[in-house]
């Protein structure tokens, strides 16, 4: 069960320091989603195929780890500063260093074995398990800094733009560092300031995390059921799988992320290769903010107005149908692609802003269903369905360039035939699965916008009795 404590009003601080969170996970998250795979492959020589192995081998660790992570944070017992925030403390030193590590190139010259089984250990202690264990607590955390559904909703799309500016300054900065121009015009990798801009990175998570840290607070206490005793882990697991709107929110994030962690592996390729125009890519990945912005001035109108399951269901449709178009057109002129893309993306990106809010939907619909507080648990289980995707795509994206014929070898020329295939994974592969997602939101995601406000009232009714 939980209650509400006493502590400082909600505000613009929580709001905040709540964006510096997402801001600290996605400068070691979105540049290993963006760039690892150029790394492995351009700058170690790793053949795409074994780091498809490795995303899958990492995703099959994460079943245990991100689950695991989050009983651990139900089960342990609060600690003054609260049951979540500490481990973002105690976790944000660790995952910045070893991310660090995994962009040493240093390596290059070392045999492939040695590349290899240094690729597996870093990858794995960064993302099954340091990467886990500040992930899930701060996910958590959302629902414990308010339990008001418009402020949740708030901090889903403060979260979302803190993912949005690292995206930004990761896809701006990063490829006018790491990449250079050769005599005929090729994008090559520079080795050395791969490892500097990952350095600089990591030192930029760890800020945002303090801050994150130094700025929220949790109001919401989870208490132990009344006999001092937590569900067991089968009790907890038929309950999870028989929570319809958390296999939906699992089944959507599976594709989203394999269809936006796709193009942004792929943009990479994509620009230098199709393109021939770096430079584009840099400005693509600036036009998010805009993006964002606008969408951050109306997601709360547009929310009320219909509903999260339901204006999410029309936004990815729309960005789908885009995409799709984009693969038959085959268009040439970089900046025609990323002003195409620009307005496509609205629809994903109000999906993105909300997306979060949709967990602590569904966190209170499993307390509405079993009487159980079991935050941890839940979005342990949604963070490995989202590792999921995120392998998914890594493996994918590894194994289609393999299978159109990429050559991996450093300042390697690609064919024509070998262009066209980027262009066209980059374009209907995502368009595909963002339509897929917006038929599971309207055929298999439950939580309405009624049902929301109904299991709002129905927790805020319980928490009376309780008080009384």
């Amino acid at each position: 069960m939980s209650e509400t404590s006493n502590a400082r009003p909600f505000g613009i601080k929580d709001k905040l320091g709540y964006m510096f969170g997402d801001f600290g996970n996605d400068f070691t998250f979105i540049f290993a989603s963006s760039f690892l795979m150029v790394f492995y492959t351009n700058v170690l020589g790793i053949d795409p195929g074994m780091v498809g192995i490795l995303f899958v081998v990492a995703r099959v660790v994460d079943a245990f780890t991100d689950i695991g992570m989050g009983r651990i944070v139900d089960r342990l017992p609060a600690a003054k500063d609260g049951k979540f925030r500490p481990w973002i403390k105690r976790i944000c030193l660790p995952v910045a260093f070893v991310s660090f590590l995994m962009y040493q190139s240093v390596l290059a010259p070392a045999s492939m074995s040695v590349k290899i089984i240094y690729m597996f250990i870093t990858y794995i202690l960064w993302g099954s398990l340091l990467y886990t264990a500040i992930n899930i607590p701060y996910g958590s955390m959302a629902s414990a800094i308010t339990d008001n559904p418009r402020q949740r909703a708030e901090l889903s799309t403060f979260r979302s733009m803190g993912a949005t500016f690292a995206s930004v300054v990761i896809m701006v900065v990063a490829p006018m560092v790491v990449y250079y121009t050769d005599a005929d015009g090729n994008q090559i990798v520079n080795p050395r300031n791969f490892t500097l801009i990952a350095g600089v990175f990591s030192v930029l998570a760890v800020i945002c995390y303090i801050l994150c840290y130094q700025m929220t607070t949790e109001r919401v206490k989870i208490e132990k059921k009344n006999d001092g005793k937590m569900p067991g882990m089968g009790e907890t697991v038929h309950a999870l799988v028989s929570n319809r709107a958390l296999l939906a929110i699992i089944a959507a994030a599976i594709f989203l992320l394999l269809s936006s962690l796709m193009v942004q592996s792929m943009n990479n390729y994509l620009f230098a290769e199709w393109f021939k125009n770096t430079s584009a890519l840099s400005v693509m990945g600036f036009v998010g903010v805009p993006t964002s912005l606008i969408l951050a001035a109306f997601t709360g109108k547009i929310t009320e107005r219909f509903g999260k399951k339901e204006a999410g269901a029309v936004g990815m449709l729309f960005t789908g149908i885009v995409f799709v178009l984009l693969f038959f057109f085959k268009v040439r002129n970089p900046w025609l692609y990323v002003v195409i893309t620009f307005f496509a993306n609205f629809g994903m990106y109000y999906f993105n802003m909300v997306v979060w809010a949709y967990i602590t939907d569904v966190i209170d619909y499993q307390e509405v269903k079993t009487g159980n507080r079991e935050d941890g648990t839940v979005y342990g289980v949604y963070s490995f369905a989202r590792k999921i995707g995120q392998a998914l795509a890594g493996g994918l994206s590894g194994f289609a360039l393999s299978a159109i014929g990429y050559v991996s070898e450093p300042g390697a020329v690609q064919t024509d035939a070998v262009r066209v295939g980027i262009y066209n994974i980059a374009t209907i592969f995502p368009g595909i699965c963002y339509v897929i997602v917006a038929l599971i939101l309207i055929f298999a995601y439950p939580l309405s916008r009624d049902v929301v406000v109904k299991n709002g009232e129905i927790l805020a009714s319980r928490r009376k009795e309780k008080a009384v």
